[in-house]
């Protein structure tokens, strides 16, 4: 076994007996000395929150995949969560087919970018068969069509201080995900879905899509994503608009 998975074995195990023998407060002490803290730990649920965060990041460091389908096990039907901006920014690039529209790449870079539709779509592509939960008990198996985010990040030339990439949508569900998940095989920028082009429900021009976490993750009507150090100034500092609803930040399955 080597020293990696040894030591994380280790932690894990240091994570849950502390969780099991002496309370959450420990296991969350234990993880904020190996920098596994969430950014919505704070309040009632924060020593829980942390507790799953750390244990998963432990045990999913090897890079394991979400399981992949058959073009034959593509669900009939797509739900919608939630309907399209009705802003007139977002309403005039979606009548104009997108042209003007721009994804911005900004923060710590080493090549702050502003990529069109087009551009996006001449990038090395990714197509995978995935299953989509919804916290609401719903979910659906469809084929995303895309380019890995790792890609995209390669090419802006992300700091090595970066911690964090914060998705912004044109409407209010703004997210983040770590660096170990936005570098993820599976996590990528969608622009395809069942080989047409994303529809207006469903996140167009282009969405993020992560396959390990929970639906509301995979945050629809891009147009910009910041590199950061920390979240603690980005919004209401616990990483995304879904704690404030009542969802965790973290929503690993």
């Amino acid at each position: 076994m080597s020293a990696h998975v040894s030591r994380r074995k280790l932690i894990t195990t240091g994570l849950t007996a502390a969780a099991g023998v002496t309370g959450l407060g420990v296991a969350a002490k234990i993880a904020d000395h190996c920098g596994l803290i969430p950014p919505d730990w704070g309040g009632i649920w924060g020593p829980g929150e942390t507790l799953t965060y750390a244990t998963q990041r432990l045990l999913m460091a090897s890079g394991s995949l979400a399981r992949e389908f058959n073009r034959s096990e593509v669900s009939k039907v797509v739900p919608v969560s939630g309907p399209q901006p009705k802003t007139d920014p977002y309403q005039r690039l979606r009548a104009g087919g997108f042209a003007d529209w721009r994804l911005t790449i900004d923060g710590l870079v080493a090549r702050p970018s502003a990529f069109s539709l087009a551009e996006i779509k001449r990038m090395p592509a990714k197509t995978q068969i995935t299953h989509q939960a919804c916290e609401e008990g719903w979910s659906f198996i469809a084929e995303w069509t895309g380019v890995p985010l790792s890609y995209v990040m390669n090419l802006v030339g992300v700091s090595p201080k970066a911690k964090f990439v914060v998705f912004w949508p044109f409407d209010e569900s703004w997210d983040s995900l770590d660096l170990p998940d936005a570098y993820h095989a599976q996590t990528f920028l969608a622009y395809n879905l069942n080989g047409e082009d994303l529809p207006a429900d469903h996140g167009a021009p282009l969405r993020v899509r992560v396959a390990r976490q929970l639906g509301y993750k995979s945050v629809k009507y891009l147009h910009k994503l910041t590199f950061v150090d920390s979240l603690k100034n980005v919004g209401d500092g616990r990483g995304s608009a879904s704690p404030a609803a009542g969802y965790s930040w973290f929503a690993g399955i």
